[in-house]
């Protein structure tokens, strides 16, 4: 049996998986240490790339915030400058891929090359055992076509030939199979793939990268933000909210400025490693360029090669080290639009604020000069009216104008155009007086009811059917001690309550004693028993109520006289008793009518009715 053991192929397997660190001398770009091809790793290039994008997104942010010419004039220098950064941060991220893919392919080349030879040695073997094999077949098949001898042993050693044969064409086929697959899995050169992979996918993601924004959206957003802002504000609302944008600008110009100083910091950090390569690079041609003085030509070869490798390698970093310097200056740029940017807007909140505190100042001016007139509105009340009802009206009146006029002040001050404020009154005005009429109403009847002949605190009145003294009376409502109608004038002990509404409704009434005025009228039906002279009895009932009237004559004639000079009137003068006879059902009845002194009423009724019985009594 030529049976070959699987140790040799085991062998010849493993020496693909060399190291990726291994040099190839026939590849250029192999020959320096591959500790120095890749400047940074595969996660930091996409680390610095998200960085870079999620700094680019803060131009939404200051588009947000430019709202005046000048301000659109930096963002679209902003704009530019930050194109160009984003770009070279794409180029920086591509060379550094190339690099890593190059690496991995030199690695790759590496392990191929060093075991090239033993891979060779042992496909040689397998050919040479399966030529023999086919040359021992073809033997034993002309042998077995000339001998009739040993036939048996000859046809059964063919079997067994093509066996072997079969079993070296699988082990060249599993070596061939084997070394395949180790070079298409390379690690190294997948994860290089995979990265110009992610390179791609997140430049996909940036908006507008490497362009500049039309012009006909930079003038349409120019001429919105102009027109917005053309109408001159000088409400106190307007000018606060000025004032809040202004700031919220700054600390918005602010925060971009340390993410782009993060930003900057993070690129020269990664600056200094290509830097340091292209200072080894060119220590290394030095130290080539020395050796090849005294190289032969066989040694000027190699040479030769690893010039042309460290010319690459030197290439590749300087196409990092190059966009990475440029960075620099970019971000050094856009961190200065940003501070005259941030100036602009400091100016503009010092105006803002000086504008809402000059503002504020002629409001309070204004009020301060309505307050001083109140002061003096009152002074002079308190001076020149003497009348504690008259007092407490224009005192009243002067307070309600001060609070009108410091509303209307203040409403006005805060809103912008009066039109948008008349508006909102008038819809607020509907609203107030749809929820509280019944309130506005009593508030409209108190003034009716402190007029010339209304009513005030101490006045005897009459509300339908309750009669009391005005002890209270309010914007809304007044309050009654209510007074006794039935025995000796006084009060219950009840206090009624009524709404100023009252003067406005037709039904119930009010009626007011004339103040420093206690007359009233009595009236009675007397049904008369039937007498001979009716005349006579007339006569009589006259008489006797004269007499019980007659003994408070005196006031209740001043009084009657007061309420003449009061009202103008001339028909209260007559306070003499009056006696009228008339039928009724066909019997004679009797109508009195005589005056009573309010404190004295109950008293002057009793002795009137005795009166008027006792002449009734008589005639019987």
């Amino acid at each position: 049996m030529r049976l070959h053991s699987m140790i040799p192929l085991v062998a010849a397997l493993g020496l693909c998986g060399v190291s990726v660190r291994a040099a190839n001398p026939a590849d250029p770009r192999a020959a320096a240490p591959a500790a120095h091809v890749s400047v940074l790793t595969g996660e930091q290039v996409i680390q610095i790339l998200d960085e870079t994008v999620d700094w680019y997104r803060t131009l939404g942010t200051q588009q947000q915030n430019a709202t005046q010419p000048s301000d659109l004039l930096i963002l679209f220098a902003n704009r530019q400058t930050a194109d160009k950064v984003v770009g070279l941060a794409f180029e920086i991220a591509r060379a550094n891929a190339e690099l890593l893919s190059s690496e991995a392919s030199s690695a790759q080349n590496a392990a191929a090359a060093s075991s090239t030879q033993s891979l060779a040695q042992h496909q040689g073997q397998l050919e040479e055992q399966r030529q023999s094999i086919q040359q021992e077949m073809n033997a034993v098949r002309q042998q077995l076509a000339a001998s009739g001898k040993d036939r048996q042993d000859i046809e059964a050693k063919l079997p067994e030939l093509q066996g072997e044969l079969a079993m070296v064409n699988a082990r060249k086929n599993l070596l061939d199979t084997m070394t395949q697959f180790i070079n298409a899995s390379d690690s190294k050169a997948a994860g290089a793939n995979s990265l110009k992979a992610q390179i791609d996918a997140i430049a996909a993601t940036v908006p507008s990268s490497s362009t500049n924004p039309a012009p006909s959206s930079t003038a349409t957003s120019a001429s919105a933000n102009d027109s917005r802002a053309a109408p001159a504000r000088y409400g106190i609302w307007d000018l606060g909210g000025n004032v809040l944008r202004q700031r919220n600008k700054m600390d918005t110009i602010d925060v971009i400025d340390g993410r782009t100083a993060a930003l900057a910091k993070t690129f020269q950090k990664i600056g200094a490693a290509p830097l340091a390569q292209l200072k080894a690079l060119s220590a290394r041609s030095d130290a080539l360029a020395a050796q090849a003085d005294n190289a032969g030509s066989g040694a000027l070869k190699d040479l030769r090669n690893q010039f042309d490798t460290l010319a690459w390698l030197f290439k590749q970093t300087s196409e990092i080290l190059i966009p990475l310097t440029k960075e620099q200056v970019l971000l050094q740029q856009y961190r200065h639009n940003l501070g005259n940017w941030r100036d602009s807007a400091q100016r503009q909140y010092h105006d803002a604020l000086a504008a809402l505190g000059i503002r504020l100042g002629i409001v309070a001016g204004i009020l301060a000069v309505v307050f001083a007139l109140a002061e003096v509105w009152r002074r002079a009340v308190l001076r020149y009216s003497h009348e504690p009802r008259r007092r407490y009206q224009l005192l009243l009146v002067r307070t309600i104008i001060l609070w009108t006029l410091v509303l209307g002040i203040i409403g006005l001050s805060f809103v912008t155009e009066i039109s948008a404020f008349a508006t909102f009154a008038g819809l607020l005005t509907a609203g107030v007086a749809v929820a509280m009429q019944s309130v506005l109403v009593s508030i409209v009847g108190y003034f009716f009811l402190i007029g010339k002949y209304g009513i005030r605190v101490g006045d005897r009145v009459q509300i339908g059917a309750v009669v009391g003294e005005v002890i209270d009376l309010g914007l809304v409502r007044m309050h009654l001690m209510e007074l006794n109608q039935q025995g000796p004038l006084g009060p219950t002990g009840r206090v009624v309550a009524f709404a100023n509404l009252i003067v406005f409704q037709a039904s119930g009434g009010l009626f007011k004693q004339i103040p420093g005025v206690n007359l009233s009228w009595r009236e009675t039906t007397l049904t008369l028993p039937v007498v001979d002279d009716y005349a006579s009895l007339k006569d009589r009932l006259l008489a006797a109520i004269s007499d019980v009237v007659g003994e408070y004559s005196e006031e209740i004639t001043r009084q009657a006289k007061e309420i003449a000079r009061t009202t103008a009137s001339h028909s209260v003068n007559d306070t003499a008793p009056q006696v009228q006879m008339h039928l009724a059902n066909g019997r004679m009845e009797a109508l009195i009518r005589y005056p009573v002194h309010l404190q004295h009423a109950a008293q002057i009724d009793e002795r009137v009715a005795q009166a008027v019985l006792k002449v009734i009594g008589e005639k019987k």
